[in-house]
C-alpha cells in the first residue's frame, strides 16, 4: 500500500499513464531519476527565455538572449545533472548548438518584444474535478482577447494525430488559472521552438474533458496505491526508462525491439543494459 501524493502534476500524470510501475519507482520508491540530455537542454533554454521575458519589452532581442544564454551557461555547466551527462567535446558542442537553436527559434514564432507578459514560471494550484493539481506556467500573457497560457517546448513536434492531446497540459494550466483568478484564459499555446505553434481556444467543453481525464487518472492511481499493485506497460519508451535494469518486463521489451530493429540507437537503455 502507498500514499497518494499531496499534489498531482501533469508530469506525474503523464508518467503514470506511460507506466504505473515507473510512477511507483519515481514517486513512491524515490529511486534516482536523473534528467537526460533533452531535459537538461530544455531547462537551460527555458531559463534563458524566462529571464528574457522578465526584461522590458524593448530589450527582448536576440542579442540580449545571447548574453543571457552565456550567463546562464556558466551556472548550468556546474550543475550535477549536467555533469552527470558526461558529454565529450563533440557532444558538448552539439548540446550548446541545439540549445541556442531552440532559444533563437522563439523569433521564428513570435516577436517577444510585442508580447505583454503578466507572469513567468507561475506556480498554480487548484482542485480540478477533485484532483489536487499543481503546475508551473512558463508564461502568462495578456492580449486584447484576454489571458493566454504559453508553454515552451524544445522537443520534437508531435505527429499530427497526437497534436490535440499534446495540448492537454496547457488546458490544465488554463483550468487552474481560472480556478485561482476567476478569469478563464482565452487561448492556450505550445511553442515548439524553431518549429511551429500548437494552440487552441479555451472552452468549457475542452476544460471539462481535460480535467475529466485527469480525474480518471487520479482515480486509477488511488486504486493502485490502495492495492499496492503497479502494473508495467511495456512499449517503445522502455528504451528511455531510467529503471529498465530493475524491470524484467522493460528489459525484455528493449531486447525484443533491438532484435527487431525497432529501437533507436540513442536509447539510453542500450547503454544501461550493455547492449
Amino acid at each position: 500500500m502507498a500514499d497518494l501524493p499531496r499534489f498531482y502534476s501533469n508530469s506525474a500524470s503523464s508518467t503514470y499513464e506511460q507506466c504505473p510501475r515507473r510512477w511507483k519507482h519515481k514517486y513512491v520508491d524515490k529511486l534516482p531519476d536523473p534528467p537526460g540530455q533533452a531535459a537538461v537542454l530544455g531547462t537551460f533554454a527555458h531559463t534563458v527565455l524566462e529571464r528574457l521575458c522578465q526584461e522590458p519589452p524593448r530589450v527582448r532581442t536576440v542579442e540580449r538572449a545571447r548574453t543571457l544564454a552565456s550567463e546562464t551557461w556558466k551556472t548550468t555547466r556546474t550543475l550535477d545533472e549536467f555533469r552527470a551527462l558526461d558529454l565529450d567535446d563533440q557532444e558538448l558542442r552539439e548540446f550548446r548548438w541545439k540549445a541556442w537553436r531552440s532559444i533563437e527559434g522563439l523569433w521564428s514564432l513570435e516577436d517577444p518584444s510585442q508580447v505583454v507578459v503578466e507572469a513567468t514560471e507561475r506556480r498554480v494550484t487548484a482542485d480540478l474535478a477533485g484532483v489536487p493539481f499543481v503546475g508551473y506556467v512558463d508564461r502568462l500573457d495578456r492580449s486584447d482577447d484576454g489571458l493566454t497560457i504559453t508553454d515552451y517546448k524544445t522537443g520534437r513536434l508531435p505527429r499530427a494525430p497526437d497534436r490535440p492531446r499534446s495540448l492537454g497540459q496547457v488546458l490544465l494550466y488554463a483550468a487552474a488559472v481560472e480556478n485561482e483568478t476567476g478569469e478563464r484564459p482565452s487561448r492556450a499555446r505550445l511553442l515548439y521552438l524553431g518549429n511551429e505553434v500548437l494552440e487552441t481556444d479555451v472552452s468549457a467543453d475542452l476544460l471539462g474533458a481535460e480535467t475529466g481525464r485527469l480525474a480518471d487518472s487520479w482515480s486509477r492511481l488511488g486504486r493502485d496505491c490502495t492495492e499496492g499493485e503497479f502494473a508495467t506497460r511495456p512499449g517503445p519508451l522502455c528504451g528511455w526508462c531510467p529503471f529498465v535494469t530493475r524491470c524484467p518486463d522493460g528489459e525484455q521489451e528493449v531486447r525484443s525491439r533491438i532484435g527487431a530493429g525497432r529501437m533507436r540507437d540513442d536509447a539510453p537503455a542500450r547503454k544501461a543494459l550493455g547492449i
